[in-house]
């Protein structure tokens, strides 16, 4: 329930800023955070806490860009396609849109390590995906607006 409330909350607000707002768009992102992304990321989350368990720096470095890594190019292109595809604008799908992710990437990584290490290393295991919810919320925000920012006069 988490993620559904928190990833259609975060795709909402960006939506409204950048004049796209759907309600089937909302619904698909609801059904996106509550399946898919509420498996995926804990999931992930507990191999980084078995891979990466050990104290020390090299660990919780490990963890930190393991975690940011896997939000990924790929990762929001595949984002992105679904927010095409909840929008009903499934014919503009195209591999433009992975030039898109990188840059949206690039410019968000350096946040995601901070935000991550904070996830990874002092949130403990039974509430990172909660707090990776909200932080995801906010870059799901970003993610709304990648293409108004990027490729839009606007």
């Amino acid at each position: 329930m988490t993620g559904a409330i928190l990833f259609s909350a975060g795709d909402s607000i960006g939506s409204l800023i950048s004049g796209d707002f759907l309600y089937q768009r909302m619904l698909g992102m609801m059904v996106l955070g509550g399946t898919l992304y509420a498996w995926e990321i804990p999931t992930y989350f507990a191999h980084l806490q078995r891979r990466f368990n050990k104290p020390g720096f090299l660990n919780a470095f490990q963890r930190t860009v393991s975690a940011g890594l896997f939000f990924n190019p790929l990762w929001i292109a595949r984002h992105i396609v679904f927010i095409k595809i909840f929008a009903g604008e499934w014919q503009t799908i195209s591999l433009q849109i992975l030039p898109l992710a990188t840059l949206s990437f690039l410019y968000c990584f350096p946040f995601s390590l901070v935000a991550n290490y904070l996830i990874q290393n002092v949130i403990i295991f039974r509430w990172r995906f909660f707090v990776s919810s909200i932080y995801s919320a906010f870059t799901v925000i970003y993610f709304a607006l990648v293409e108004f920012i990027f490729v839009s006069d606007g």
